[in-house]
């Protein structure tokens, strides 16, 4: 298995994974890079192309978990600023409305091939997006996963990622807010 940013060159990789729906109802990885009312007038085809066009205008986005040929996992990666919808949003919102989060990088999205969960990928995709937002200068990268406080939920409710997974990968807890929790690693 490799893990490779999702590129121009990756991008058919990504729709395979995601399928005709976008991954989850046709959000493309979308949601925080527009408002809801956007999202929902967009629909699943001018989603994908809002995030087609990012990734030709070579704006990090994420990564891709690749076996062989076949697409099994996607986490989305990028630098805080570049989500509009997360100062607007309870979960991701900064506990220190002054910090500086220019090199604050944030996983919005956690997606696995239901035929490749529970073999540890989502860990392996929280430490690659680690190290990829490391070597572009991020100085903490964080999470907003749910707690799941040990009850299954069904996939499309834990984009996000869960609590454990993440403190699995080294994140700390910074503040709860409901069922999700901003999470922080600090990298430099």
């Amino acid at each position: 298995m490799a893990i490779v940013e999702l590129t121009a060159d990756t991008w058919p990789s990504l729709v395979a994974l995601f399928g005709p729906n976008g991954a989850q109802a046709g959000c493309w990885c979308t949601w925080y890079l527009q408002s809801p009312k956007q999202m929902s007038a967009n629909g699943s085809e001018l989603n994908r192309q809002l995030l087609h066009d990012r990734v030709r205008d070579s704006v990090p986005t994420g990564l891709l978990a690749v076996d062989g040929d076949t697409p099994t996992g996607w986490i989305a990666v990028a630098p805080w600023p570049t989500y509009p919808r997360l100062a607007t949003m309870k979960a991701s919102t900064p506990v220190d409305p002054a910090e500086d989060l220019t090199d604050v990088w944030s996983v919005t999205c956690l997606f696995v091939h239901r035929t490749a969960r529970r073999n540890g990928l989502t860990h392996d995709l929280l430490g690659a997006a680690v190290d990829y937002a490391t070597a572009r200068g991020a100085r903490a990268v964080e999470g907003y996963p749910v707690d799941t406080a040990g009850v299954k939920h069904n996939a499309g409710a834990l984009y996000h990622g869960t609590l454990t997974g993440f403190l699995a990968a080294g994140f700390y807890e910074v503040d709860r807010r409901g069922k999700q929790v901003l999470v922080r690693l600090r990298v430099s």
